[in-house]
């Protein structure tokens, strides 16, 4: 019974550690080196040298305070890296620079204005950077005694023995300061931070003093110097926060629980202005700055005339961030008119990107980035295996050979075996077929379908000169 039990708890941990394995999840930056050239295989990326060289200029400028209210397209074909080079963008920034990701579909799903979907994400990329001074104890613990009364009417009191270098100090304790130095497990040895106005408590890491004491330490155990000077210090502390984040705070009666229910709604004009004017003021101060954030559209082409003209207006915006947008269409209608467009978007707006295209990858880069995805998804497999996945994305799509790793490897599972072989590729191959076989399959057996409307050689070749 025992033994079943393990065996159930592993396999809910296996899955969920496969939930947790997404498209882009062994992406970790842009793979790039110090003088912004592209590694052949680094951070994940692999292939598309000069996308990634282009993405990493424009990286450099956002990191410096050079760029914003830019607009960068990233074009290509479908299966070319667009979102992975978003994606590696966004890690190469870390997390003191805002990056928004959103899907242009999503505009029309919300219960809101598509303009103020698009200023909400707008408001979500653009950081103000507040720095204000306050008053900390900082010392390494000596002793942390607590009296625990015997009576449940009576609070607990203790004191508290902290000392840098140079000096050694004890501190009376409430109930208050005991429940926040138990809630961090505070004990002997610790090196702390208070803040004398707020009375939070954070655990700067363990005492090199201490190192010896082996029982109170853990694998993730960081050891830090004993502070030097006094014991009360004035420190500059930084706080990151994005103008959404202030807008919903200051627009909605629950305050700052509204950012965890997610229940936003439409935020009026004035709220806004008064937080831009406040945002000013504090900059003039020199208490706060602005972090021009990142700004990610896929699939832009699905936005309409009235979403591009507003994208128009609000790069010209003093605080705007840097827009980036991706798209696979070619020259497409623009979505609410009747006109034509490369990759469906205006040209006044086209005017105002700086293009980086995507190139379709080879098919050497394509068995890379199959190799990377066979690690992440924790799959073995021969040669032969990751070969024959090469040649089916190569005939295919990149994304479908992907999407076949981890189906062999529970196939492989089911037979019991050390590794993926090529066996069990061409049996997930034959059970889930590509768009190439499907669109196939439909054109032989259209007549057996509901609603088929496929045309005839006369409308076909009418169809295919309108889309050309």
């Amino acid at each position: 019974m025992a033994g079943a039990e393990v065996k159930v708890n592993a396999e809910i941990r296996d899955l969920t550690r496969i939930e947790r394995i997404g498209a882009h999840s062994h992406i970790r930056g842009l793979g790039l080196d110090d003088a912004l050239e592209a590694r052949a295989v680094s951070q994940g990326m692999v292939g598309q040298t000069k996308a990634r060289k282009a993405a990493g200029v424009i990286l450099k400028m956002i990191q410096d305070g050079k760029i914003a209210g830019r607009g960068v397209l990233l074009a290509g074909q479908p299966g070319t890296g667009k979102t992975a080079i978003a994606m590696g963008m966004a890690k190469a920034l870390g997390e003191e620079t805002p990056f928004a990701m959103m899907a242009a579909s999503e505009i029309f799903s919300l219960e809101m204005s598509k303009t103020e979907a698009l200023t909400q994400a707008f408001r979500k990329a653009i950081g103000v950077r507040i720095k204000e001074e306050t008053e900390i104890i900082e010392g390494e613990v000596v002793e942390l005694e607590v009296d625990r009364p015997e009576s449940s009417g009576v609070s607990k009191t203790g004191k508290l023995t902290l000392k840098t270098t140079e000096m050694e100090t004890i501190y009376d304790l409430g109930q208050k300061m005991i429940e926040a130095l138990t809630r961090e497990k505070v004990q002997a040895g610790d090196v702390i931070a208070i803040d004398k106005a707020s009375g939070k408590v954070t655990k700067l890491g363990r005492s090199f003093a201490r190192s010896r004491d082996y029982d109170a330490m853990g694998p993730t155990t960081k050891f830090v110097q004993c502070p030097e000077g006094e014991l009360q210090k004035r420190k500059e502390v930084v706080h990151v926060v994005t103008l959404h984040e202030i807008d919903v705070i200051n627009s909605r009666t629950q305050g700052f629980l509204a950012l965890f229910s997610g229940d936003t709604g439409e935020i009026r004009p004035e709220v806004r202005e008064q937080i831009d004017s406040k945002v000013a003021e504090w900059r003039e101060e020199g208490k706060a700055e602005i972090v021009p954030g990142v700004i990610f559209i896929d699939e832009v082409h699905m936005l309409d005339i009235e979403c591009f003209s507003f994208l128009n207006r609000a790069l010209e915006n003093d605080m705007a961030p840097v827009l980036v947008v991706a798209t696979n269409r070619g020259i497409t209608r623009i979505r609410g008119t009747n006109y034509r467009s490369p990759h469906g978007i205006p040209i006044d707006l086209l005017d105002r990107l700086l293009i980086i295209s995507t190139e379709p990858y080879t098919e050497r880069e394509l068995r890379l980035i199959l190799d990377i995805r066979c690690e992440e998804e924790d799959v073995e497999a021969t040669d032969d295996a990751r070969e024959l996945l090469t040649k089916i994305g190569h005939e295919t799509s990149l994304r479908y050979a992907i999407q076949l790793i981890t189906a062999a490897s529970m196939v492989c599972q089911r037979r019991k075996g050390a590794a993926v072989d090529i066996e069990d590729v061409s049996r997930v191959y034959s059970l889930f077929v590509d768009v190439k076989r499907s669109t196939q399959y439909l054109i032989e057996y259209q007549e057996q379908f509901m609603f088929n409307e496929v045309p005839g050689d006369d409308e076909a070749a009418e169809g295919m000169e309108v889309s050309s």
